[in-house]
């Protein structure tokens, strides 16, 4: 009967479990029944029409759609910069690892108004692409606009969303053998080979887990976002300000109706991740 149970330093399964799950069911079950039982005072009419407004149906596009290809890009460049930190050593290695986790560090409202200075058409960046500058001067009449506008949502998803990714590839790509590698380039693989057939399928667990947290924080941000989105109805304006906006005219039930499809869209995306991610590890041989 021992041999049924794993060995721990930490005795007390009943204990500990109990503890966790009542812990879980304070903090996170909780919140979101409370969730279910404001909209439940609304009629199925009333829920319908709230969560089926212009309005409603288009931010909360406009904000999947952003945290979409913030997640999309995240993957790419954050398993590059993943790349770089774990495999090569060089001159200010400590000082960019540092800048991972600044978006982390720096509060939500700062970022958000340093973007918009920095992309607005009179700032460092945003000069270049209105219609006089280096690169806006061939996008007449009105250049290319970045702040106030849905690419200033996407640039700020990426900023608070990118150290997800690369902290969950780092400890992967630490414990990736680079012998591995080598020995299927002396077998005479190629290096897409390699990078198809040993770099990509240990990597995937782990790319797949930074990007599902991503994905979760980047459509649900906030602060970041409000001062360079320009919140125009039908056109920058996120999910989670008019959930703020409602609560703002005292509509509690109608900003649960808002924030209940936001849950229920979040969770499934997020339940479908997860299958994938189990169903890689499962085929990888990894617990």
């Amino acid at each position: 009967m021992s041999l049924l149970k794993s060995h721990s330093v930490l005795p007390g399964f009943n204990i500990g479990l109990g503890m966790s799950v009542a812990w879980l069911t304070l903090m996170v079950l909780l919140p979101f029944v409370m969730l279910a039982l404001n909209v439940s005072e609304m009629s199925l009419a009333d829920f319908y029409s709230t969560i089926s407004d212009e309005r409603v149906i288009a931010s909360i596009k406009l904000s999947f759609k952003m945290a979409f290809w913030a997640t999309v890009v995240n993957a790419l460049f954050g398993f590059l910069i993943a790349w770089v930190l774990v495999r090569y050593q060089f001159f200010g290695k400590t000082m960019i690892n540092a800048l991972i986790d600044l978006p982390f560090a720096l509060p939500t409202a700062v970022a958000g108004i340093a973007l918009a200075t920095l992309y607005a058409p009179n700032g460092w960046i945003g000069q270049f692409f209105a219609p006089d500058g280096m690169i806006g001067q061939f996008f007449q009449p009105d250049g290319i606009e970045i702040a106030f506008k849905p690419i200033g949502i996407w640039i700020a998803l990426v900023f608070v969303s990118l150290p997800f990714t690369v902290r969950s590839l780092q400890p992967v790509l630490a414990e990736l053998e680079p012998e591995l590698e080598e020995a299927a380039s002396s077998l005479g693989a190629s290096r897409f080979t390699v990078i198809r057939k040993i770099i990509i399928p240990s990597l995937l667990p782990a790319l797949l887990t930074g990007a599902g947290m991503g994905f979760a924080r980047a459509t649900g941000e906030f602060g970041s976002v409000i001062f360079i989105a320009g919140n125009i109805p039908l056109v920058s304006e996120i999910a989670p300000l008019i959930i703020i906006s409602k609560l703002d005219q005292y509509d509690t039930v109608g900003a649960s109706a808002v924030a209940l499809l936001m849950l229920v869209i979040s969770f499934v995306i997020l339940f479908f991740i997860n299958l994938l991610q189990w169903h890689l590890n499962r085929k990888l041989g990894i617990k």
